[in-house]
């Protein structure tokens, strides 16, 4: 089955869904983890689509965490040039190691994603092998926003809303905006999940990549910002009963032609990636029949998740380090 079985009609119920100015936005995250069901083999397929509107939906649990559970905000990023030249290639892959070196403060201000997407492979691992459905699909969803996360060059830099180089804003353009506007035409198409020999390197492969981006994300928005007026940059839109100012449909088309469609392969990247590690975890837990396991979330997990989101609401936020706009 491929990705083209999602059906223009799912896109557009997606494209529906508000969308915050973190991460990828709701809408490209649960696009994401929805996508990446259909790059799982039968084996596993059948078991990820009865669940694939708790993998969509809950894409987004980690950003509602964000400012209210602490230790949340690090797991989302990873301020690479902190750590100077080649720092990808440089820090330890053991968390242990890491914090031995550069000290956990340092971790938790500066970022900590590409490690919480290892371990959280070694637990999703754990949940196959433990056959619990619950503790399955919590990790999967929750895995499956961390990697996306780890896609985003803003996510590896300390220059992540362009508030260094007076861009203010590009976050959200960059990962919900352009999104929202053009996904409708992207191609989505990656073929069967591949099995991951060395998924700890794979991830930190993958923020290397996202980092080598950041300077055309900042370079281009800033010359075309300098070619066009501000009129022609920006303009206004009814988002519920608010009326907003956002980056113009125009000024966000000639930027995605500038990037020579590079949100477009991210966003390819890690939906790619994102049934990779389901799939390498099911695998290294020794395949077991997930046919054989409950085909949703018990009653249990179901009133876990609407306690969390109670308290969620409830919570006041508190100040994140790091990313914090």
């Amino acid at each position: 089955m491929t990705i083209r079985s999602a059906g223009p009609a799912m896109l557009l119920a997606l494209l529906l869904l508000p969308a915050p100015g973190r991460a990828w936005g709701f809408f490209a995250h649960r696009l994401i983890n929805r996508l990446a069901v259909f790059t799982l083999p039968p084996e596993m397929v059948g078991f990820y689509k009865a669940n694939i509107d708790y993998l969509t939906t809950n894409a987004t649990r980690p950003d509602s965490r964000r400012t209210v559970v602490p230790g949340e905000a690090p797991r989302h990023f990873l301020d690479l040039d902190v750590y100077g030249d080649s720092a990808a290639y440089k820090l330890p892959r053991s968390y242990p190691d890491a914090v031995a070196l550069l000290g956990e403060d340092s971790l938790l201000r500066h970022g900590v994603v590409p490690w919480q997407v290892a371990r959280m492979k070694g637990q999703l691992t754990a949940a196959f092998q433990a056959h619990d459905t619950d503790r399955i699909l919590h990790l999967s969803a929750d895995l499956g926003h961390y990697i996306a996360d780890a896609c985003v060059p803003l996510h590896t830099t300390r220059n992540y809303n362009g508030q260094l180089t007076g861009q203010r804003g590009i976050h959200g353009f960059w990962e919900s905006r352009l999104p929202e506007l053009l996904s409708s035409g992207y191609d989505f198409f990656t073929g069967p999940a591949p099995y991951l020999d060395r998924p700890t390197d794979v991830v930190w492969a993958t923020v290397a990549r996202s980092h080598a981006a950041v300077d055309s994300v900042l370079t281009f928005e800033r010359e075309l910002s300098q070619q066009m007026p501000e009129d022609r940059r920006y303009g206004f839109e009814q988002r519920g009963n608010l009326t907003v100012r956002t980056y113009s449909r125009d000024f966000a088309r000639a930027y995605h032609q500038r990037l020579s469609g590079q949100v477009e392969r991210q966003l390819r990247l890690a939906v790619r990636l994102v049934g990779a590690f389901w799939y390498t975890a099911w695998v290294d837990a020794g395949q077991p029949d997930l046919s054989a396991l409950p085909r949703t979330p018990s009653e249990k997990e179901q009133q876990r998740l609407a306690l969390e989101a109670k308290q969620l609401e409830a919570a006041p936020a508190r100040a994140a380090a790091g990313h914090e706009e």
